[in-house]
């Protein structure tokens, strides 16, 4: 079961209610740790991500022995005390040199985990082009269908999504599309024993990483050129870094939480996305997120609603009033004179 916290008073309320889950989540917060053994490759690595993340970024300059597949308490407590939900853990050891670890919390507890190792890195320094402004949301670009089809890269796929993608927006102006990170893979190892193209539905079943494609990071800037026309000329020049990763290790997520970490809320009478705000008399939200009214009115007499009006009934209904009060009139008045002829109807 998952661990429920009361408030002691109401400012711990406060707190409380501003960490809960939301239908729109706030921008996550990555926290960059490094181990007890970095070489110059890993802090190269987590310099550079941590400028492509900033300013959601914090950095712990101490080095720490962690073990996040052995023991998670200690991110667990970092991610309460600095309300975050992403980890980046760089260490280099004898067995597993040049490692990176990224780890995804839910509610204060790891979620999932994934280890890459660093097997090619190209710094920023090395490329002499315009960098992108920090803090700009960048263009995520995934070219495989593995990352849609396979259960591994599936989980490196939505690691990499939430690790860089920035606040949920609606609409971005143009011009602040400013760089794009490309994910792909490299050719298969193993030709001779191709992937399964379909989607596995048991993740206890470990495969050799070593027969995994690699992954491969790039990151462009967008240069907007003019065209002669209303759509830009659009040109991508190398920004750095470039990262070639190898899958190792992974966590999958408990089934119980991460059914927990998809639900979504149902559907509210108020619902402050389709401008209710408060509760509102007579308005509410149907099971398809459309708003609805009722307007309550008095009783009408229908026979005298008025209706289209045509111009042959008007003069029709007329004739036939004189007609009768003509008859009338004759009768009493002077019987001896003869009736008037009637006007034809014109065609």
């Amino acid at each position: 079961m998952l661990r429920t916290v009361k408030p002691r008073n109401a400012r711990s309320k406060r707190a409380l209610e501003a960490r809960e889950a939301k239908e729109v989540e706030d921008v996550r917060t990555a926290i960059f740790v490094k181990g007890t053994h970095t070489g110059e490759i890993v802090n190269g690595v987590m310099k550079e991500l941590m400028a492509l993340k900033r300013p959601d970024a914090i950095s712990f300059s101490k080095k720490n022995a962690i073990h996040p597949f052995e023991d998670a308490s200690s991110l667990e407590f970092w991610a309460g005390k600095n309300d975050a939900s992403m980890f980046l853990m760089g260490q280099s050891t004898k067995k597993r040199p040049a490692g990176l670890v990224l780890a995804r919390m839910f509610d204060a507890r790891v979620l999932d985990m994934c280890e890459f190792g660093v097997d090619r890195f190209v710094s920023m320094g090395e490329f002499k082009t315009p960098k992108s402004t920090p803090g700009h949301k960048p263009m995520i670009h995934f070219a495989s269908e593995l990352f849609d089809t396979h259960p591994r890269f599936i989980q490196v796929k939505s690691l990499l999504m939430d690790f860089f993608n920035g606040e949920v927006i609606e609409e971005i102006c143009l011009s602040g599309l400013e760089h794009v990170i490309s994910v792909s893979l490299a050719p298969s190892p193993a030709p001779s024993q191709p992937l399964p193209p379909i989607l596995s539905t048991s993740l206890e079943e470990e495969e050799n990483v070593a027969n995994l494609p690699k992954i491969h990071i790039r990151t462009y800037t967008v240069s907007l050129l003019p065209s002669g026309t209303r759509i830009p000329r659009v040109e991508l020049r190398e920004m750095g870094p470039f990262l070639d990763l190898s899958l190792r290790r992974h966590q999958p997520p408990d089934p119980e939480m991460w059914k927990a970490a998809l639900r979504r809320p149902k559907l509210k009478k108020q619902d402050l996305e389709k401008g209710l705000g408060k509760k509102k008399k007579n308005m509410e939200v149907d099971e398809m997120g459309d708003l609805r009214g009722r307007v309550h009115i008095a009783k009408q007499d229908l026979g005298k609603l008025q209706t289209r009006k045509m111009k042959g009934l008007k003069s029709l209904g007329r004739e036939n009033d004189h007609g009768e009060d003509g008859d009338h009139d004759h009768g009493e008045d002077s019987e001896g004179e003869e009736p008037r002829l009637k006007r034809r109807k014109r065609d």
